[in-house]
């Protein structure tokens, strides 16, 4: 007994520990009796806070970014999926679809070089050797990682995602070698022509669009190839497989589309001058899709986007307030410098006015208030009816041949309902549909745009329930003929009167410094719509690009 009560003395005299100038405490189950020696809770929370650990804040360093990298990069290189997934933010997720690379795309011989540094991102080159059933081919492809500081405990980790592994995943999506889904396809224009995506480079993902859709119907039969397969986010999206590698070719069907050729050349030099812009050309007559082009290649804005239309929605709300006797072209119509509005204060640009102006002043100069004042005088619902009803729109219904995205004008009130007369709010577009609403001004009915024409495969498309009086779509063709004159597309349509029409768009958007510039318009059989990305006032940005093509037609 006295040699322990020795020895338990001699312990209690031990100096605690000193680790990097601060004093390391053990703590064991004698928390338990701290917290009744000291009565309650404060006492132990005062404890916790002394213990806790200090979480590293603030900016990477140069040397934690580097480091993150190169232990992800390293652990897969070696294939310690565990490791790797560890290295990063979602480790539950990294480590699915870093075993999928292994089990599902049968990826070896994996070797990682890291490039260049930019920040917090680092750049890394990929190639390896995938094999299937005994034939192996060679891969090889660029990729990057952003390295974050982990918010519970201040450790640099990759932030993950699934692009990471390759450029064209989105998180979802899985890596597959196997034979296809679907048989290849040999797309062909309006004149027989084939289209690829090398003369082409905006229809590659209309061409898997097509594969996904015909590629069975058309008659071909599947090869083998690594391929991106689409998860239940990316479908949403309306994203369609993508092949990566082919082991066989397979044998491809044949689909005819509606794409002009010479248009669609054209609006690949368009969009190619001037970063994220995107157009759409369709004949209004029919409403057949004459050529659509992208400056980004991955997504296909043209079709899929979902965008604010800014003021080229204008030309659909002109058709309600028309209809409801709110405006009329050539009667005098408010346009203050400001108008409030269910507590939010409308602006036009510069805070101009037009004082004892028409409506049609209003429409070409591209009034804000004198569309943000009517909003008393509808229903909530007004705006998304018309949208339906007269120009086909929001019903997600349209099938144009490959994956695309018809619209959406949601029942709003208050001021959101007053922001969507001037295509802000909750109103949500792409060129296809823009072009298709200045098509139904040119032809007087909705023609939903199509692809491929639905003879190939007998699917029913959209359709709208009625169609424009006579006077307002004399009136509507009025205001769209006088801006292409005499108001804000003047400029970018000079000389192609007198059968045309035009309404040019801004479209604010947060964390932008310019807006999205929007332009729609048609002359001739032809209508077309653009938008140029934080590219700035419509007129100037999308408007020459959308004119060029039309000029072609005109």
């Amino acid at each position: 007994m006295g040699k322990r009560r020795r020895v338990d003395e001699r312990r209690s005299k031990r100096r605690p520990a000193v680790v990097g100038g601060m004093v390391a405490v053990v703590v064991g189950g004698a928390g338990i009796g701290v917290y009744a020696l000291f009565g309650g809770a404060a006492a132990d929370a005062g404890t916790a806070a002394r213990l806790k650990p200090v979480v590293k804040t603030g900016p990477l360093s140069e040397t934690e970014v580097t480091t993150a990298a190169r232990t992800f990069l390293t652990a897969w290189q070696q294939g310690s999926v565990a490791r790797a997934a560890a290295a990063t933010d979602d480790a539950t997720a990294a480590a699915a679809l870093l075993s999928g690379y292994t089990e599902d795309a049968h990826v070896s011989d994996v070797t990682l070089t890291a490039g260049k540094r930019t920040g917090d991102k680092v750049a890394f080159s990929v190639t390896g050797t995938v094999t299937y059933k005994k034939v192996s081919k060679p891969l090889a492809y660029d990729s990057a990682l952003t390295v974050v500081r982990r918010a519970k405990d201040g450790r640099a980790t990759v932030d993950w995602h699934a692009s990471v592994v390759h450029p064209d995943l989105s998180d979802g999506d899985t890596l597959v070698t196997g034979e296809a889904g679907n048989p290849p396809v040999k797309a062909l224009d309006r004149d027989g022509g084939e289209i690829t995506a090398a003369a082409y480079p905006s229809l590659g993902t209309v061409l898997d669009g097509l594969r996904e859709k015909y590629g069975k119907k058309a008659g071909g039969t599947a090869g083998v190839e690594l391929r991106v397969v689409r998860g239940k986010a990316s479908k949403a999206k309306k994203a369609s497989d993508k092949t990566l590698l082919e082991f066989s070719k397979g044998t491809p069907g044949t689909v005819r589309t509606t794409l002009s050729p010479t248009l669609q050349a054209a609006a690949e030099q368009q969009v190619a001058k001037t970063a994220r812009a995107s157009v759409v050309v369709l004949r209004p007559s029919t409403g057949e899709i004459l050529a659509v082009a992208n400056s980004s290649h991955g997504f296909n804005t043209a079709f899929n986007g979902s965008l604010a239309p800014g003021s080229t929605w204008k030309v659909a709300v002109s058709s309600l307030l028309i209809e409801k006797g709110l405006a009329s072209a050539d009667k005098v119509h408010p346009c203050p410098k400001t108008f409030t509005y269910g507590g939010w204060k409308f602006h036009n640009d510069d805070d101009f006015q037009i004082k004892g102006g028409t409506f049609k002043a209003s429409f070409a100069r591209s009034c804000n208030t004198a569309f943000v004042s009517q909003a008393g005088e509808l229903g909530n619902d007004s705006m998304t009816k018309q949208a339906q009803q007269v120009f086909g729109l929001s019903m997600n219904n349209w099938a144009i041949g490959v994956p695309s995205f018809d619209g959406s004008v949601p029942v709003q009130s208050a001021a959101q309902m007053a922001a969507s007369l001037i295509g802000q709010g909750g109103v949500r577009m792409n060129p296809l549909n823009m072009a298709s609403v200045s098509a139904t001004v040119k032809s007087g009915t909705f023609h939903q745009p199509y692809l491929v024409s639905p003879s190939v495969d007998h699917r029913t498309l959209a359709t709208a329930s009625r169609t424009m009086s006579a006077s307002t779509l004399s009136q509507l063709r009025e205001l769209m003929n006088y801006t292409a004159a005499y108001g804000t597309a003047a400029e970018a349509m000079s000389g192609l009167g007198p059968d045309d029409g035009a309404k040019t768009g801004s479209a604010e958007v947060d964390g932008q410094s310019k807006p999205n510039g929007w332009f729609t318009a048609y002359k001739g059989d032809l209508a077309a719509a653009g938008v140029v990305q934080a590219g700035g006032h419509g007129g100037d940005t999308a408007g020459p690009i959308v004119a060029a093509l039309l000029r072609m037609g005109g």
